[in-house]
């Protein structure tokens, strides 16, 4: 039972209404309706997930309002950061209904792309990280999902972003028959603390961030392949960013909890295949994240490619390093998922 709305349409979402109380009938009879409205629910919720895709349109993650967003009370919020009319730079705050937007290519080959945009786990900044990427994954044929995914700067839990990274790729996996996918050729794509995200969504599929709520939650969790540009991995004093580190575990994490969410001290021989850029003038995320990862992927026996740019900075996606050579990495990336099999 999945809501979708269409950008300059009226939105449509389904959702289960309450039912009101009727005196004088048998509780057999509320028992009786109650489940006729639960079978009826079921098939729209079906229905939902049979409707083709369309680009640009939004899809929300959860059938019902996610665990701890019901008490949330600050509203969430789209900033506009840039000051050039010309040029978009949106941040989503306080995102209390992770959904997904739709980048639908012309000639789709079946492969997904779920990109997670970074922000230091404050915000997500959406335009730089996702608008502006998509286009050259599409012209590879690539189906692209950017997720906006609760933040635990914002006041949500630390699992809430993980949560909802992995019940998005279960989301594409169970409906990838009716929308034209390969389910064995859904990977992500992460930027900065984003990355961080995907990469923790690689190394721990399996972790229980939520309870299950319906059928979607027995798909895999596990991308096919996984792609950061820029990522924070380490949440080590001296490695980490340290706005990510606040933002996700507070101001005072014990060893074990910096521990469990540093992504270098997580890996397995069952992570995916691995395609990571980055700069070495980043002064933000320093490159040991990138370095201490990379190592940590070579000594499990994962394949990873590496390619880090002499310049560009942090952030840089692709308006920061135009006519650079670090604008060459999405066709760098396209070329390594096809030596991959993961765009036929």
């Amino acid at each position: 039972m999945t809501g979708r709305r269409q950008p300059n349409s009226e939105a449509v979402i389904v959702k289960a209404r309450a039912i009101p109380r009727h005196h004088g009938r048998s509780r057999y009879m509320i028992q009786r309706n109650l489940a006729i409205v639960t079978l009826g629910i079921w098939i729209m919720g079906a229905a939902a997930h049979a409707e083709p895709l369309t680009d640009r349109m939004q899809i929300e993650v959860w059938p019902d309002t996610p665990v701890g967003s019901a008490t949330f009370e600050e509203p969430q919020e789209i900033r506009e950061r840039s000051e050039d009319p010309a040029v978009k730079d949106r941040a989503a705050f306080n995102i209390t209904t992770p959904d997904l937007m739709v980048y639908l290519p012309e000639n789709p080959n079946g492969s997904a792309m779920l990109v997670t945009p970074g922000g230091a786990y404050a915000r997500v900044v959406y335009d730089k990280e996702a608008d502006e990427i998509a286009p050259a994954l599409n012209e590879a044929g690539i189906t692209v999902f950017r997720l906006l995914y609760r933040l635990p700067g914002g006041g949500q839990a630390t699992s809430a972003p993980i949560a909802d990274a992995q019940r998005a790729m279960r989301l594409i996996r169970t409906n990838a028959a009716e929308w034209g996918l390969d389910a064995s050729r859904v990977g992500v794509l992460g930027f900065s603390a984003g990355g961080h995200l995907a990469a923790w969504l690689s190394a721990a599929p399996t972790l229980d961030a939520y309870e299950p709520v319906d059928e979607t939650d027995t798909a895999s969790a596990r991308p096919d392949f996984l792609a950061l540009g820029y990522p924070v991995i380490s949440m080590e004093e001296g490695i980490t960013h340290p706005q990510s580190r606040e933002e996700l575990l507070g101001t005072t994490p014990d060893d074990a909890t910096l521990e469990a969410h540093s992504i270098d001290k997580l890996v397995t021989a069952e992570m995916p295949p691995t395609f990571i850029f980055g700069a070495n003038d980043d002064d933000a995320v320093i490159p040991e994240n990138t370095f201490r990862f990379v190592t940590a992927l070579r000594e499990a026996g994962v394949p990873v490619e590496l390619h880090q740019f002499e310049q560009g900075g942090h952030g840089f996606s692709l308006r920061m390093v135009r006519d650079m050579p670090a604008e060459a990495w999405p066709d760098l990336l396209v070329e390594w998922l096809g030596s991959k099999g993961m765009l036929d």
